[in-house]
This record gives C-alpha cells, structure tokens and sequence, in this order.
C-alpha cells in the first residue's frame, strides 16, 4: 500500500500530467487523420483548395512513371479515336493526343476541378478540335454506342461503383474489337492497400484475378494482365 506524502503526490502529478498528454496526443493523432483523409479523399474526386494540388501532382512524379511504363507497350493507330475515363490533371489526355495524331482523344470525369484541369493542360488539342473533355459518370456515359476504339482508365477503377455495370458501360461505348486499358498504381499485393482503404472512403484496390474476373463477367475477350512486380504497377487490357 502506499502511502500518500508530499513527494508521492509530486509522482501522481506527474503521472497525471503524463496521462493528460497522452490523451492530447490522441486527439491530435485523430484530428489529423481526420485531416489527412480529407486531403487524400481528393484523389476519388478532387474538390476544393486540396483538389487542385491533387489534380496537379497526378500529372508528374510517379503517376507519369506509371502512365509512360503502361503506354509503352500499348499499340496505337494515329488516327485512333480514344476515351480517357477519369481524366485526373489531363496528362495522360495529352500523352494520348501524341500517340493519335490524326485522331481525336475526349476526357471525362465527375469532378468539375479534374475537368478545368485537364482543359487548361490541353487547350491547344481542344481549339485545334482533336481533344474534348467533360464532366460525366462512367455509370452513365454521354456517348452513343461503338464509339471508340480505345477507352483508358488511369487510376480510377478503385472508386467505381457497382464495377461490373461500369465496366459494362465502357463495353457499350467501344467499338467492336475495341481496347480497354486499366492501369493501376497498386495491385492489391503490396501490403499497403488496407491502409489505403482505410484512409479513402469508397476506395477499393483490385488484385488481378479480381480484375479479370469482372471482365470477364462483363463479357470482354482476351484478358491480358502485365505487371511491374518491383513496384506493384498493373496494367490490364481486354477486348470487346
């Protein structure tokens, strides 16, 4: 038992102190994964102040690694006519516009900040009449059918929704033969995309059996899936 004197009570303050501190660092450690959260929800659909540096990072560092590593080994005709489904900063818009010089290249996405982007990075390709981007859903795109000969998802497919429908809608709007290429940053086999989910609502990373499964529920051919092992890059292209 102990006894309270003057130089225990020092000890208990202390520990008082020490618990009071702890409780503080738990709200900071909560209020700035609140914050954090906040920031990378941006990646799913860039808003705000957070939104536009979001939407300016993917179009350099390791994202343009990832698109250059993906659009190597991807045949394109020059007269190509392609959809970018969740066109982000428009990077990948203008990497497409070079390698389809004679054809036309369009952008979609639902946030209205991505859009402005996008235009902004390929205003020349737009008044020139090769390129268009507007704001629209991948569950419900504002095309007709047998559009495009090559559709393109960078990064995106981890926040559709009902996945197997909007992969469906991509089908809808391919061209018989028509290409459709996923790239993906991570291939849900390197540890860190329970972390990832955890922090971005909505957010889901696909492995690779996933993937062709639901393209194959989807009714698309000649499933084919490359990966950068080292760095857990994944590209999948199919066929309608």
């Amino acid at each position: 038992m102990m006894i309270l004197t003057s130089e225990n009570n020092h000890y208990l303050g202390l520990l008082r102190l020490s618990k009071r501190q702890t409780f503080a660092a738990e709200i900071i450690i909560v209020q700035t994964m609140g914050l954090l959260s906040k920031i990378f929800s941006n990646t799913r659909k860039p808003e705000g102040f957070f939104g536009k540096m979001m939407v300016k990072g993917m179009n350099g560092g390791g994202h343009a690694d990832l698109a250059n590593w993906a659009l190597s080994s991807l045949q394109i005709k020059e007269d190509s006519q392609i959809l970018d489904i969740g066109c982000g900063g428009g990077a990948n818009i203008a990497r497409l516009i070079q390698r389809a010089p004679k054809g036309r290249v369009q952008g979609v996405d639902y946030s209205p900040v991505s859009v402005a982007k996008s235009k902004k990075v390929n205003a020349k390709a737009i008044g020139e009449g090769r390129c268009q981007v507007q704001e629209a859903n991948v569950a419900e795109l504002p095309f007709e059918e047998n559009i495009f000969d090559i559709i393109t998802a960078f990064e995106t497919i981890y926040f559709w929704p009902d996945i197997e429908h909007c992969f469906n809608e991509v089908k809808r709007v391919l061209k018989p033969g028509g290409q459709f290429v996923i790239v993906n940053e991570d291939d849900g086999l390197s540890g860190d995309n329970e972390k990832w989910e955890k922090l971005i609502e909505g957010m889901h990373t696909y492995k690779p059996e996933e993937i062709r499964l639901h393209l194959s529920n989807s009714g698309f051919k000649g499933i084919n899936i490359q990966k950068n092992e080292a760095k857990h890059w994944l590209k999948a292209t199919a066929v309608k």
